[in-house]
């Protein structure tokens, strides 16, 4: 299928010129909406950032892991022994992930990102006594009661805060630790994806998508972004499942459940990651009827996590409501839904870049073409993301801040780019376009 439509590369030109023309029209309409009414509340419309052309200590490994990655990438990801390509993707994509951090410099690119603001590392002082912090945890959530949560706190469910908690008590407080935390963590989703990719469609597949997970634009939003770390959780939670249901593995299936459910606790929004799950179940459908015991045993380890929040007195459903209302008290209520419904794609376009938005027509045309079982395969793991962050966006309640708070769905985007011939220009495009980015703006979260 890839040697049949590489004649027809022209489709591709045209799918990513459609996606630059998107992330202009969102640049000057928000612009002009920015200008006239200050509803936007993002400095640089669409993204959330502030133009600063600028270089840093990370510039020269930046480039380097650039033209290493678009140079050797393909070749190496084609003959690394499997059992060493998601370590390998998991490093260089961390590496990644450092390197275009480190234009900010080691302070303001990592140090201090989760410590100021509206971030977890503000109210760590607030969980010396986390049984009572959850009990009283929604108390705090909505806008104008004594003591509420910063804004980012509020808009997760505790086990977000509570991870950087019990990093600062066993002894790994600050904002340096908890920054590393989310790169190295947030680095190994790349690995998640690949073994999932493998699991689900094809070796085959799975190594041509490697250079693209490691050269994604999103890594510039990965660096010290709590979402980073939550993209991880949820691309393990479905590696796990991908390997259960395909090895018919019941600690597989466990280990998804266990996941799947802290995931849900990390954000509220994760919980349309189940769309990405249920095409893995229908992909693997005679797996699952040979080894039925493994929905039990995947539904038995989900109800952990809930369960002991619910017993520590958090309910997750209260909690959502109550932020409804909190997000609709902020900004979230003034930013105009018209023009964040289609502006938060040029967010997703520039996260995953024009090699993704290139190979979404392929994509489509591998569900149609059955030539290929693994090209269709891998094409319904990719739908089934993209329609999860379609209904994230016409929620509503994601408008905005989109290039890092839809890291989770972008990183399941981005295997489409298995489909497309001549990689390297591609690779290319990806990573000139990180570094264009990390170099001309201040990126916040």
């Amino acid at each position: 299928m890839i040697d049949r439509s590489s004649r027809t590369s022209h489709r591709d030109l045209y799918a990513a010129a459609a996606a630059v023309l998107l992330v202009t029209a969102a640049i000057v309409a928000g612009r002009h909406i920015q200008d006239a009414h200050r509803t936007l509340f993002v400095h640089w419309p669409p993204l959330f950032a502030d133009w600063d052309p600028h270089v840093g200590p990370g510039t020269p490994a930046a480039l380097v892991l650039a033209a290493a990655g678009v140079a050797y990438g393909p070749a190496l990801a084609g003959r690394l022994p499997w059992r060493a390509l998601p370590w390998a993707a998991w490093a260089a994509s961390a590496a990644w992930i450092v390197s275009l951090a480190l234009v900010d410099g080691w302070h303001d690119g990592i140090a201090v990102r989760l410590t100021t603001g509206n971030e977890y590392l503000q109210v760590i002082d607030r969980f010396h006594d986390i049984p009572a912090a959850l009990r009283g945890f929604e108390d705090h959530i909505v806008d104008g009661v004594p003591g509420k949560w910063p804004a980012h706190i509020a808009g997760h469910p505790p086990a977000a805060t509570l991870t950087f908690v019990l990093l600062d008590r066993i002894g790994l407080g600050g904002g340096g630790w908890a920054g590393m935390w989310c790169v190295v963590l947030g680095g190994s989703a790349c690995a998640a994806v690949l073994v999932a990719v493998r699991a689900l469609a094809d070796e085959r597949l799975a190594r041509r998508a490697a250079p693209f997970l490691v050269l994604a634009p999103a890594a510039v939003w990965m660096g010290a972004s709590a979402d980073a770390y939550f993209a991880a959780v949820a691309a393990w939670a479905l590696a796990c499942l991908a390997l259960a249901l395909t090895r018919r593995s019941l600690p597989w299936a466990g280990a998804s459940g266990l996941l799947f459910g802290l995931t849900c606790y990390l954000s509220y929004g994760l919980a349309l990651v189940a769309l990405i799950a249920l095409a893995a179940l229908l992909l693997t459908r005679a797996d699952l009827r040979a080894r039925p015991a493994m929905i039990p045993v995947f539904l038995a380890q989900l109800a952990v996590v809930p369960v002991v929040f619910a017993l520590l007195g958090f309910n997750w459903w209260t909690a959502y409501h109550l932020l409804v209302t909190r997000y609709y008290q902020g900004v979230g209520g003034t930013r105009p839904y018209g023009y964040w419904v289609w502006a938060n794609l040029a967010c997703t376009a520039v996260i995953t870049g024009t090699a993704t938005a290139a190979a979404l027509p392929r994509t489509a045309g591998a569900l149609t073409h059955r030539d290929d079982r693994a090209a269709t395969r891998l094409a319904l793991v990719v739908c089934a993301a993209l329609a999860a962050l379609l209904i994230a966006d016409l929620s509503g309640m994601s408008k905005a801040e989109t290039e890092r708070i839809w890291l989770p769905f972008a990183v399941w985007l981005l295997p489409a780019c298995a489909f497309l011939p001549r990689p390297r220009i591609w690779l290319a495009a990806q990573a000139v376009l990180a570094l264009l980015i990390n170099h001309l703006l201040l990126t916040g979260w």
